[in-house]
């Protein structure tokens, strides 16, 4: 429990990265979803966590017509989490899947529903490449908060011995 509640905490932390002032796109929501994936006991609270984390700072921040699409990627990074085994190099190649994730499906949200751009081939390619210049901050931020995220729980294991523990239950039980 105590590793479930450690593992839930620095998630919804690492959601407060919304609410305070950052470049765009320089957030902990790749990196939430990461760890959430890779650490969280359950499968089901590894999705549940950062996805509630996100509503909750939706809730403060506004709604948006691309929301939907933000989760949808949330969710996958979520997995890739799982795929990463908590091993430092899938976990450097599996943030900066994430952000490619990211970056592919949210970007496609918005040329899909706001009208900015025609529905057409070259409008989505123009909705990409007019994205790029955000694309270098979501890779920064999701290495930055990802290093954060598992540096931080590295260390509390340092001081909370009993996690030390708590992880052989949580890689074994990986059921929802």
């Amino acid at each position: 429990m105590k590793y479930t509640i450690t593992v839930l905490t620095l998630v919804l932390i690492a959601g407060l990265s919304r609410l305070i002032p950052h470049p765009w796109n320089f957030t902990a929501i790749g990196a939430m979803a990461l760890f959430s994936g890779a650490r969280m006991p359950h499968k089901y609270l590894a999705f549940l966590a950062p996805l509630l984390t996100l509503v909750w700072t939706d809730a403060i921040l506004g709604f948006h017509s691309t929301g939907l699409y933000v989760y949808a990627a949330v969710a996958l990074i979520t997995i890739i989490g799982f795929l990463t085994e908590a091993k430092t190099n899938r976990i450097l190649t599996g943030s900066f899947a994430g952000s490619i994730l990211f970056f592919t499906i949210t970007n496609f949200g918005v040329w899909f529903s706001q009208g900015l751009y025609p529905r057409t081939f070259q409008g989505l390619v123009d909705c990409f490449a007019m994205a790029i210049p955000f694309f270098g901050n979501q890779v920064m931020g999701d290495l930055f908060y990802t290093g954060v995220l598992f540096a931080s729980y590295q260390a509390l294991k340092t001081y909370v011995p009993s996690l030390n523990s708590a992880k052989t239950y949580a890689k074994s039980d990986s059921s929802f």
